[in-house]
């Protein structure tokens, strides 16, 4: 960088010093032949008129004056007092058609000064003919001399020489911080992420540099711990069935004749689909940390909720009522999974009963699963949307819950915009879902209407009640959504 900057200055630096040289040189000259031709023009003027010969006055400052005559015997005719005596300044005559020349003379021992700028006008005098009247200015010393062009070589020179050194000044307390943060990210590893980026009391890019890779580095660190917890809680959750599996069978094997095989076999496809569970829910935690935006079309909210509980198996009889035209943009597959999670965590939970509220508030579409179960303390309320969270009074896996279903959900009702949060109650538990509402009516459609059975005419604007759900037949567990979270 220090390179650059002083290539480029001395580039502009040359380019600038050679033409304040040249224009200088230029000016003088212009100004010194100006003057120079003003006063031999007056002096000429005032010589056809018929000024007497003799001693030529100075005019306009230029005390070097002479009229000469034409011809090949040139002789000086008047001159002013310093040119008394002395041979004509010039030879030069104007080209045929002019009046005026423009030239100089150097290195004539007869003048004091090393150069003249000479002009001369060309005019005719009674008595004398033709003749030409010399005007002349001495150029300054300094004019022809290399003193100037050295002395603005030296001055660029001692600009670049200070640029290159306030550059690398520069330059260097920049990077400085630069190197700093390269130090200290070369001894950060992927099992400490603790160490943090030093942030320069500057307020310039490269703190907000630093500040930018610190957040990312909490992140970061946030990411993994919390990646490293739900490994170990995922292991400790898939030890217990595989444990009692395993545990089963080797009684099994090492005493047959004291098992009963069908209840042996009963006893491991509980443990191997709840295995399938927790599997199940790891990979759809993973599918929504990774951020993939599934496909998503309008669906009637009401109806789907209609069409979960229609193939639902609930233990506890569950009432739905439900507005028409609760309208959302969403995925149906993951809302599903969102409201099976939610009904599974009420019915596991619930002592006598299960209502689902589905209605439309300002421009948020709201769903409600209630429960009269235990319910849920206030400094649990967002505890139960953690990860493999089981609360004190529901520590027992046999319950068949994983500990992701409520994670699940919000993780969901997010990925759509929406919120997910545990309500207050006067009974039981109350879990409380909010999506955007959809009200461009135009572009609604009903996927859930076909599978529901619900008629597609029913007049809006009129809440549709959804008949309680009494316990049915017991359906395989691998042929719908489990693993909602639990609370007490």
């Amino acid at each position: 960088m220090t390179l650059a900057a002083v290539g480029l200055i001395g580039a502009v630096l040359l380019i600038v010093g050679t033409a304040a040289v040249v224009v200088a040189q230029y000016l003088i000259t212009s100004h010194l032949t100006a003057r120079a031709a003003r006063a031999a023009e007056h002096t000429a003027a005032a010589y056809r008129h018929g000024a007497a010969p003799g001693v030529l006055p100075a005019r306009d400052g230029v005390v070097l004056l002479q009229v000469v005559s034409a011809g090949r015997d040139s002789r000086v005719l008047a001159a002013s007092a310093s040119l008394q005596g002395k041979p004509p300044l010039s030879h030069a005559l104007p080209a045929p058609g002019e009046d005026r020349v423009d030239t100089r003379s150097c290195g004539d021992p007869a003048w004091e000064s090393d150069c003249l700028n000479i002009v001369g006008y060309q005019t005719t005098v009674p008595g004398h003919g033709t003749v030409t009247v010399y005007g002349a200015l001495p150029e300054p010393w300094a004019l022809g001399s290399p003193v100037p062009a050295i002395t603005v070589a030296g001055l660029c020179i001692v600009v670049v020489i200070v640029a290159a050194g306030v550059t690398w000044r520069a330059v260097g307390r920049t990077l400085r911080p630069v190197a700093q943060m390269e130090t200290a990210m070369s001894e950060i590893t992927s099992t400490d992420l603790s160490r943090r980026m030093p942030v320069p009391d500057s307020a310039d890019e490269v703190a907000r540099l630093a500040a930018t890779l610190n957040a990312t580095l909490d992140r970061l660190q946030r990411s993994a711990e919390q990646q490293r917890r739900f490994v170990a809680d995922a292991s400790h959750e898939l030890r217990t069935p595989l444990t009692a599996l395993r545990t089963r069978v080797e009684l099994a094997l090492s005493a047959p004749e004291e098992t009963d095989p069908m209840q042996t076999l009963r006893e491991c496809l509980d443990d191997a689909e709840r295995l399938h569970h927790i599997v199940e829910d790891m990979l759809a935690l993973a599918r929504l940390d990774a951020g993939v935006e599934p496909a998503r079309v309008p669906l009637d909210l009401g109806r789907l909720v209609e069409s979960e509980l229609a193939q639902w198996s609930p233990r506890l009889p569950v009432s739905a009522r439900v507005d028409p035209g609760v309208a959302v943009a969403g995925n149906r597959l993951q809302l599903a999974r969102l409201l099976v999670n939610l009904l599974s965590n009420a019915d596991r939970y619930a002592t006598g009963r299960v209502e689902v509220l589905v209605r439309a508030e300002g421009d948020e579409a709201v769903v409600e699963v209630c429960d009269d179960g235990p319910g849920i303390p206030s400094a649990d309320r967002e505890r139960v949307f953690q990860r493999f969270t089981r609360l004190d009074t529901a520590r027992s896996r046999a319950a068949g819950g994983t500990g992701l279903g409520l994670t699940i959900a919000r993780d969901i009702a997010i990925a759509h915009g929406g919120s997910l949060h545990v309500a207050d109650s006067m009974q039981g538990a109350r879990l409380m879902l909010r999506l955007p509402l959809l009200r461009d009516a135009d572009r609604f459609v009903a996927p859930a209407a076909a599978s529901d059975g619900s008629d597609p005419q029913a007049p809006s604007g009129t809440p549709r009640p959804v008949a309680a759900q009494g316990p049915q037949p017991s359906r395989s567990g691998a042929g719908r959504p489990h693993g909602p979270g639990e609370h007490p």
